[in-house]
């Protein structure tokens, strides 16, 4: 078995994706066949002895796509991955103009039956001209019907195939309106009174409102390749190679394993690699979402994309390319992508059975009916109060109305929902996985704790402020940031050293020498912390950071730094819990700190010492225990986690790319819009149903009424004029019922 990639071309939406996957894996030999449609990319897994690339190259451009076989040497680039904003552009430039098609078209069609003072040109007037008024709606109609020709072809081969869809409704739907209306045209000039049985406007406001949603879908996705651009950006465009002993700044792209490159404090290491030589901290945040900084020296791995803090390291290239760890981040979200399947509409489900049924009425009564002797013309006017009766634009409206409404409540409240699709399958969910730094806690280093025998809680933090001021490490600006909110005075320094790894040396300007750092530090000071053995082992068990301050060969106390927990952490896992829904708090730090904050706030499940690829393999074995799981992160190390996951939610103050792999982005950074997203989910699925019911009842009451059923005992025959407004009446119903979400507290 072989895997290759393939650049496809041509796809703009699920159905799109579906069809190349569909025609692949029934290709002899294909085992599995994914397409990642925000990338654009399949990836397949084929036997190569049944089976050739230009086999399968062929069988796409067959289904009306294109295809070109991906270069397995090829590096992952944000150059490369591009993006779609010209033709964005000009689907923008379409659904203007189909806007101010569709609200000219309001204007005369409806404008003076609503309001009798608006000016129009006499020459369209309904009640003199009413040809020429209804030539002109049907002049403004047809420019919109083309741009939206797309679903029309889409609608009716996913028809021909048996396989109705949410197109295959506006195909259906906007025909039956468009060709009704047609036909009335035409008849006009015998029937004047025909010029109120025209519903250009119904056809064209519906292609109008489906071009806005399939533009806001386009947005998303190139919202989504953003994410994938920006991760790639990570790795910095040169380095300094050494060789020979001398300095040569070079591309990072061409760097080799066992290259060995200078990286200078502030500067990104290029590649993976291990330390040779030099001592430093580098902040690895970006990929491990930890905010503590880890000790590099000899022997040490280095991450590429990582910031080194201070120090300088000569650091041996080990891994280039796709090994990298970015590169393996980055093929976990696009792989993530790739294999989520579009969920299933509920409006497409009843589409699949509804239009099928409806189509094949009219025509079985149009068949009756002149069976019966009636005429043609009066047969005609049965098939088409069917279709327009039975038009689906109440189901077509009934998804996309309240999920407008659904995500207009959620913004209002600081939840940014991406999507439809996201806000429906949200309701779904009963795991939440949660990531400890920045989401459960604050995400930054503070003092929980200043222990002492020998001196005040101020004094000893005084003394501690004043030796670490001269140093940027994340611990000394928590204890200076500490002293300077308690407004404490901190005594001057002589002289002072930083000691990699260990802490730091200070001389004061009365003599007093200061060590301050960890029990390595004071091991080698010849220190002895026996005294304080009990709070360093229980500090130690909480997860904490114990910074020990000695002085004169004593210990003078210890001052514990740790990420805090959030306020409202534990309320939210707690609304979590009574909306039946399980909570996993999963985080890359130690088993210490993770099992102390997840006792802190009452999750159901703690999993730690979690490297970035592993987070999304956790997801992904909990899907597959029948789970649907919501991912909560706001580091880059979650950001492929977020896309395994049913639904990513960010933190709205975390990284951009995690924000842009999410799902759902809560702006104010508080946990407690996670079961608010769930709960408005909820109400929305239910405003879903009650449309789709609605739409579903109401035009089917009145199919056998349109059929002429009632006609040979009671004459009674619902006229294609009385339909459409039974239909318009069905459309007005679900759009309002759809807004009595706007008042519902989430």
């Amino acid at each position: 078995m072989t895997e290759e990639t393939y650049d496809i071309g041509g796809m703009h939406c699920a159905a799109c994706s579906s069809a190349v996957e569909r025609v692949t894996r029934k290709l002899e030999g294909v085992e599995r066949s994914d397409v990642n449609l925000p990338m654009n990319r399949m990836t397949i897994v084929y036997d190569e002895n049944l089976l050739s690339p230009e086999e399968i190259i062929l069988k796409v451009e067959k289904a009306g796509f294109t295809a070109k076989l991906r270069n397995k040497e090829d590096i992952p680039s944000a150059k490369a991955v591009g993006n779609g904003k010209n033709e964005l552009l000009s689907e923008r430039r379409s659904l203007v103009t189909a806007g101010v098609l569709s609200v000219l078209l309001l204007y005369v069609s409806m404008g003076t039956m609503l309001f009798s003072g608006l000016p129009l040109p006499n020459i369209i007037n309904m009640e003199t001209h009413p040809v020429n008024f209804a030539l002109t709606e049907l002049l403004l109609t047809v420019p919109i019907m083309y741009i939206g020709k797309r679903f029309f072809i889409n609608g009716f081969n996913s028809l021909i195939h048996w396989n109705p869809n949410m197109d295959t409704l506006v195909a259906v739907s906007c025909a039956a309106s468009f060709l009704y209306s047609l036909i009335n045209t035409f008849l006009i000039t015998d029937s004047p009174h025909m010029i109120h049985s025209l519903y250009y406007e119904s056809a064209a406001i519906v292609v109008t409102l489906v071009l806005l949603g399939k533009h806001l879908e386009a947005g998303s996705k190139e919202k989504t390749k953003s994410a994938i651009t920006k991760l790639m950006e990570l790795t910095p465009e040169t380095a300094i190679l050494i060789r020979e002993d001398r300095q040569w700044e070079v591309p990072t792209s061409t760097l080799k394993k066992g290259d060995l490159v200078l990286v200078k404090p502030g500067a990104k290491v290029p590649l993976d690699g291990r330390v040779t030589k030099g001592e430093g901290s580098a902040n690895e945040a970006m990929l491990t979402g930890e905010s503590m900084p880890v000790e590099k020296a000899a022997g040490s791995e280095v991450i590429g994309g990582s910031i080194l803090m201070n120090g300088a390291l000569y650091v041996e290239i080990t891994r280039v390319g796709e090994e990298t760890t970015l590169s393996k981040i980055i093929k976990f979200i696009e792989d993530a992508q790739g294999k989520k399947a579009p969920i299933s509409k509920a409006t497409d489900k009843v589409a699949g059975i509804f239009v099928p049924i409806v189509m094949a009425i009219a025509i079985i009564a149009l068949i009756v009916w002149l069976i019966a002797g009636a005429e043609f013309s009066f047969a005609l006017r049965i098939f088409t109060s069917i279709l327009v009766i039975a038009c689906p634009c109440a189901m077509g409206l009934a998804t996309p109305t309240a999920i407008i409404v659904g995500t207009g409540l959620g913004a209002s409240k600081g939840i940014l929902i991406r999507s439809g699709e996201a806000l429906e399958i949200t309701h779904k969910t009963n795991v939440v996985v949660l990531d400890k730094t920045g989401t459960v806690t604050e995400g930054k280093p503070r003092v929980t704790a200043v222990i002492s025998d020998e001196l005040s809680e101020d004094e000893l933090l005084s003394l501690a402020s004043g030796a670490e001021g001269l140093s940027d490490h994340p611990l000394a600006m928590a204890i200076t940031g500490e002293a300077s909110a308690r407004g404490l005075f901190s005594p001057a320094v002589r002289s002072f050293e930083s000691l990699t790894g260990l802490g730091v040396k200070a001389v004061l300007e009365d003599g007093r020498t200061l060590f301050i750092g960890n029990s390595k530090l004071m091991e080698t000071a010849g220190i002895s912390t026996d005294k304080y053995s009990t709070d360093l082992s229980r500090l130690a068990l909480q997860g904490q950071t114990p910074v020990i301050v000695a002085s004169g060969g004593v210990v003078l106390g210890i001052v514990s730094i740790a990420d805090t927990v959030k306020d409202g952490s534990r309320k939210a896992i707690s609304k979590l819990r009574s909306l039946g829904i399980k909570t996993v708090l999963l985080t890359g730090d130690s088993s210490a700190a993770a099992n102390h904050i997840g006792s802190a706030v009452g999750t159901d499940e703690v999993i730690a010492e979690v490297l970035p690829n592993d987070k999304a393999a956790v997801v992904a074995r909990l899907q597959k225990d029948g789970q649907t799981v919501m991912m909560v992160g706001d580091g880059i190390n979650d950001a492929p986690a977020l896309a395994q996951a049913d639904i990513g939610c960010a933190i709205g103050s975390g990284s951009d790319i995690a924000i842009e792999s999410a799902d759902i982005v809560l702006m104010k950074s508080d946990l407690n819009d996670v079961p608010a997203a769930i709960r408005l989910s909820r109400l929305t699925i239910r405003n879903i149903r009650q449309n789709l019911f609605w739409a579903f009842c109401y035009n089917t009451l009145g199919i056998p009424i349109a059929a002429g059923v009632l006609y040979p005992s009671l004459g009674l025959l619902l006229s294609p004029m009385i339909g459409a407004l039974a239909m318009s009446l069905s459309s007005i119903f679900v759009v309002t019922n759809a807004l009595r979400l706007r008042g519902k507290r989430i």
